[in-house]
């Protein structure tokens, strides 16, 4: 009997299926990993790789050492020579004073543009090396290449701007003055509301003379450019013109009191050294700034294509656009001024900084008065908003370029 399934044909054997409806199992593809080269998440040697390109750039990487590093060091080094070979011609070389001038000067304003110029590099350099058509050819995702540039921008901006930072904090804090100059007067510092007016009752003529005022003096004493005038009376044995007659040392002391008063609130904000607090707000602010120039000028040069017209701009919106549209109060223009991040992040500025791009002292009050008002909240939501809104352009624009 010939099993089923098995018949003999001419001495072959052929094998028949017995179960024409049984499925066969399907062959298992050999495993392996995951193509992940269509994930808009950048990886790390993604990353990397931008990271390198861009510090390969000699030029640019020695101009930012430069404006971040070198020039606050070679002016603080100027200062401490000077000051060592000549200390009654030159001052110290740290304090408060040249600690805010340093940071809302000259860290601020140039850590910006040349952040910008980073990023300005950064979103053009794949179109004018012509390296974007290879770059789209392997299969990486364009968001993730667009993304990748923002870590490696920011890794390589963020430890320059920090060190600067860190010699203007070191030398300030170390060489700084040991007493307070406020106005061309020489006062002792931290000295509580009380205390100010002690000692500016008791230094009556210093202060009449040298410290501002309302210009509504409620005594007459002749001033000079080194102080109060001696007043010449007549021969002796006879009395001095009534427009000469000087006040009497209790009417100095109340005047010098009342404008002690007035220049409280002044005199608080200066100190001999930044305190820490200052310094880490500060630090944070400008790297903020940094960042907010390396993103933008990311977004602007991936829009364009092209780096030295994104880098024009990004100069003019600093350097022209921002003080001017930041301390002109135009009624029909105020709610586009107050969408200028330059603006919000001169609300961000800590409270003892002098306003950036407008002068004058330090202090929120001082700040308020002369930049267009704008909330705390609002200011944030401009910035994040500058943010998110550029990044998300350069990324439009990169993923619909044509390669």
């Amino acid at each position: 009997m010939v099993p089923a399934g098995d018949e003999p044909t001419g001495g072959i054997r052929v094998t028949t299926v017995s179960d024409v409806g049984t499925a066969v199992p399907p062959t298992t593809a050999p495993s392996g990993p995951k193509d992940r080269r269509g994930s808009w998440i950048p990886t790390f040697s993604m990353i990397s790789t931008r990271f390198m390109e861009l510090r390969r750039r000699r030029g640019l990487m020695i101009v930012l050492i430069v404006v971040n590093i070198g020039i606050p060091s070679v002016f603080l080094a100027i200062r401490l020579i000077a000051h060592a070979v000549a200390p009654k011609s030159y001052g110290p070389a740290g304090g408060y004073v040249i600690y805010t001038a340093l940071v809302a000067g000259v860290m601020y304003i140039f850590g910006f543009i040349v952040a910008a110029t980073l990023g300005c590099t950064a979103g053009s350099v794949d179109l004018t090396e012509g390296m974007f058509r290879h770059l789209v050819v392997t299969g990486r995702s364009r968001l993730a290449l667009y993304l990748a540039r923002i870590p490696a921008g920011l890794a390589i901006i963020v430890p320059l701007v920090a060190a600067g930072f860190a010699i203007v904090c070191a030398v300030c804090t170390l060489a700084a003055p040991t007493t307070l100059s406020y106005d061309g007067a020489t006062v002792p510092a931290g000295l509580s509301l009380s205390g100010f007016e002690s000692w500016a009752g008791a230094h009556a003529d210093l202060v009449l003379c040298d410290l501002p005022s309302d210009g509504r003096l409620a005594v007459n004493i002749p001033c000079g450019p080194n102080g109060p005038v001696s007043i010449k009376r007549g021969p002796v044995g006879t009395a001095p013109t009534p427009a000469l007659t000087p006040p009497s040392r209790a009417a100095l002391s109340a005047e010098a009191v009342r404008i002690a008063k007035q220049d409280y609130a002044d005199y608080s904000d200066h100190f001999l050294s930044p305190s820490v607090s200052l310094m880490i707000k500060s630090g944070l602010w400008i790297e903020l700034e940094a960042a907010i120039g390396l993103i933008v000028g990311l977004g602007l040069a991936s829009l364009l294509g092209q780096r030295t017209v994104s880098v024009i701009l990004m100069i003019v919106l600093e350097l022209v656009l921002t003080p001017i549209l930041s301390t002109a109060h135009i009624a029909h223009l105020i709610n586009l001024q107050r969408g200028l991040v330059g603006l919000a992040t001169a609300h961000l500025e800590p409270a003892s900084l002098p306003v950036p791009f407008g002068g004058g002292g330090g202090g929120a009050v001082h700040r308020a008065s002369q930049l267009v008002p704008e909330s705390i909240p609002v200011a944030i939501c401009v910035v994040v908003a500058w943010l998110v809104g550029w990044s998300a352009i350069g990324a439009w624009r990169m993923m619909t370029r044509d390669a």
